[in-house]
Parts: C-alpha cells; structure tokens; sequence
C-alpha cells in the first residue's frame, strides 16, 4: 500500500502532494489494508462457521449496534483539530489541554448514552429491523464494546501530532485477537453468541490501546495531560466549538444512516441472508474506500492550517490533484473486481455467498465517488462550513432512503447497492461545486497585488 502512494507521486508529478504526505498515507493504507484484510479473515470465519441466516442475524446485531453508536457519538476530532490549529500559532499549551480536555468529556458522554441507548431501544426496534426479541441478549453483549469506544479526543492528538503510523498499526492487536476468537469460536462449534463475545472483546482491546497512544501523542508534543485541566466554563472559554461538533455530528449521522442503516433495512425488507450478502460487499469494496477516508485523514489537518494561513493557491491546488489520484485508484479498483471480484468471493467466504459479486461491483462504483468526495469535505470543514457539509448529506440521506424504500422489495441487497451509487454521486457532485465557489468567492489575499498600470 505504500507503493500506492508512491505510484500517485509517479503519475501526478514531484508537486502533485508533498513526499512527508504521502508517507503518512501510504502507512495509513498499509495498516488499514492490513487491518481490512484480518477483518475478512475473521468475517470469513464467521461466514462459514454459521449457517447463511445465523451469519446474517450476526451481521444485523453488529448493525444496529453501531448505528446506534455513531448517531449518539460525537466525532470530536474534527472540531479538534479545527480548533487546536487556531491555538498551536498562539502556543497556548494551557489552553490545548483544556480543549482536549473538552473533547474527551464529550466522547465519554456520547459513549455512555450511545451503549444504554443500543440496549434500550433494542426491544422496540430490533424486531422491525429482522432481529427477534431472541436476540436482545446478543445487543446488550456487544454494547460492551460501543461503551469503551472512545476515540475522538486520541485520533485528534495523534493527527495534529502527525502521528499517522501510529494510527495506522495500533488496531492491529484487536484483529489479530479478533481472529484468535473466531478460530476458537468455530473449532468448537460455538454459536452466535460467541462470535459476538469474540468481537466485543477485540473492540475493547483496540479502543483502549487507541486511547493510551492519544494521551502519549499529547505529551510528546507538550501538551499537559488533559485529566489534570480545568473542566470550569469550556463551554464559554471555546464559544463555536460545541455548535461547529454539533453540525458536524449530525451530518456524519447522515452518513451513518446510509452506511449502517442501509444494512438494516435491507434486513427489514429482504431478510437476513440478502442483509449477510450485502454486509460482505461492503466489508470488501471498503478496502478501496479506505484510500479516500485516509487522503482525508492525513490532508485535513494541514487544509485546516493553510485555510487560517489563509492560502487559498496551495489550499485550491492540494484538493484538485488529490480528487484526481484517488479517482484513478478507484476506478483501477473497478475494472480488477470486474475481472476477478466473483472468483475472489467465493475463495474468501465459500461459494455460497457467489451472489456478492455483483453486489461489489456496485458497491466499489458507490465508493468512487465517496472517495472523489473526500478530500472536498475536508476543505468545506477547513472553511468553517460545517452546516453546508450537513445540509449536502441531509439531501443525499432523503435521495438514499427513497431509491431504497423503491429497489429493495424488488431487487434485494442490489436494490440498496444502486440506492449507494445514487447517494454517493449526488453528495460528491454537491460538495464539489460547492468548495470550488468557496474559494472562488475568497481570493487568496497573499497573492501580489498589482499598484501601477497594466
């Protein structure tokens, strides 16, 4: 994945991306593609350990889980990181701390409430969504794992540190658990349960790992420890940060519902086998969506520094040669799991789940846009342009659900792949339209300025 990188300086030219951002994308590749490829590891085990319909009802719980997760929690990094730009040219190390500070309490909130609620509402809408009430025990198992996910205020730190390495590697331990859990799990003929127990248990590895690397990141850099700042008046001392959280937040729920809910409803409307199909397309096309996530990961932070530099040039010029290598990535991407993507399929998880290779096919054409996407969205948050960000996404959720609502009675899980495809185009068009006129209507004001005649 390193060679990823590489191969996009090669192709774009020397001034396409500075050499220190594309190792820091390339590490995050490698370690996510490694981490993407332990998780179909243990998919796969899971596939073939348990009937189509016990796997799908497995897929259905870690769902509704994780739906239930991302709607509560708060994606404290990217006002973070926003922020904590603004104080580093000031070097307020005091000040870091308690807006750290800031962004741990909310993700421990939003933890807390996101597991409590999984288990709540389970019992009122696990049974509309495919989920007897037979299996409210298994949702109140893996919440488990959503109440010690903090990892916000860690994934802030370790960015704003440069830390992409880390980032990178430090999820592998919980996969390589993860997959100790699974052989077990099936050498012994365990049921579904156990699977979950499994997968609950590595989260918390990952999590806790994840969060102990954000607290060393901060030190290195001089940052104090925020448990030891003041908690009094945050709110007041970082007017705009809990609002700018806010419409982040919410338009990252929209994303949610399209990228968790989507398997949901497929389970409400087709059944747990097609929603067990679906979930496997989306686990393996995510393997190329995770160029785009980490291109944004690795760029958001220095858009968010050349915007308060007010360098619109660089800032203009970063976005659009990125847009086009990942464009390229994607569709080479593509045309391989055209070739290959059905034989593939049935090799990883059994030829009894053959009917996921269209579903891929479709599900990489979604991603292709998502990561053409990427990088705009890091730009309209650098801008301070959180509410246009939900108000694109609020659009593309409604375009989403009514194709589904449409395609999945008829069509099944390609019903809801298509439904992707049309969300994703719509969202990626918006958005580009829309960072581009940004720019345009803010020139960039360390450019000369003429004094004398033409």
């Amino acid at each position: 994945m390193i060679a990823v990188a590489k191969t996009i300086r090669s192709v774009f030219g020397a001034g396409a991306m500075p050499v220190h951002h594309l190792r820091q994308i390339g590490h995050l590749l490698s370690g996510n593609a490694a981490s993407s490829v332990l998780m179909l590891v243990s998919v796969g085990i899971a596939a073939r350990a348990l009937t189509t319909e016990k796997f799908g009802v497995f897929v259905l719980v870690l769902t509704f889980v994780r739906l239930v997760e991302r709607i509560a929690r708060f994606e404290s990094w990217q006002p973070l990181i926003k922020f904590a730009s603004e104080l580093e040219a000031a070097g307020d190390m005091r000040q870091l701390s308690r807006l750290h500070l800031y962004g741990l309490m909310l993700d421990v909130a939003a933890a807390a409430t996101a597991a409590a609620a999984a288990v709540l509402i389970a019992g009122f809408f696990a049974p509309m969504v495919g989920l007897s009430d037979a299996y409210f025990e298994l949702v109140a198992i893996y919440s488990v794992a959503t109440l010690c996910n903090v990892t916000g205020m860690p994934t802030a730190a370790l960015r704003l540190a440069g830390r992409f390495r880390t980032i990178a590697y430090v999820q592998l331990p919980g996969q390589v658990l993860r997959i100790g859990f699974a052989l077990m799990c099936w050498h012994y003929g365990l049921g579904v349960k156990s699977f979950l127990v499994a997968w609950a248990a590595a989260q918390v590895l990952g999590s806790a790992l994840f969060l102990h690397r954000g607290f060393a990141a901060l030190r290195a850099e001089g940052v104090p420890n925020p448990l030891r700042a003041s908690p009094r008046h945050l709110r007041r001392d970082f007017p705009g940060f809990l609002s700018f959280a806010s419409s982040t937040n919410l338009s990252m729920t929209m994303r949610t519902l399209t990228q968790e809910a989507d398997t949901l409803l497929v389970g409400g409307l087709a059944g747990p086998t097609q929603a067990g199909f679906y979930h496997l397309a989306k686990r393996l096309a995510k393997l190329a969506q995770q160029v785009g996530a980490q291109a944004q990961a690795v760029l958001y932070p220095d858009m968010a520094r050349l915007w308060t530099r007010k360098d619109r040039a660089a800032l203009r010029a970063l976005t659009g040669r990125v847009q086009l290598a990942l464009g390229g990535i994607g569709i080479a991407v593509l045309l391989v799991a055209v070739v290959a993507g059905e034989a593939f399929v049935t090799t990883a998880v059994g030829s009894n789940y053959a009917a996921v290779g269209p579903l891929l096919i479709a599900q990489i054409v979604s991603v292709i846009f998502i990561m053409h996407a990427a990088p705009s969205r890091s730009v309209l948050l650098s801008m301070g342009r959180p509410q246009l960000v939900l108000v694109v996404v609020a659009f593309g959720t409604a375009l989403f659900f009514a194709g589904a609502l449409l395609l999945i009675p008829h069509l099944g899980a390609m019903g809801a792949s298509l439904a992707q495809i049309l969300f994703a185009a719509f969202v990626a068009l918006w958005m580009d339209v829309a960072w581009r006129a940004g720019l345009k209507r803010a020139p960039d004001p360390i450019a000369p300025r003429r004094t004398g005649p033409p």
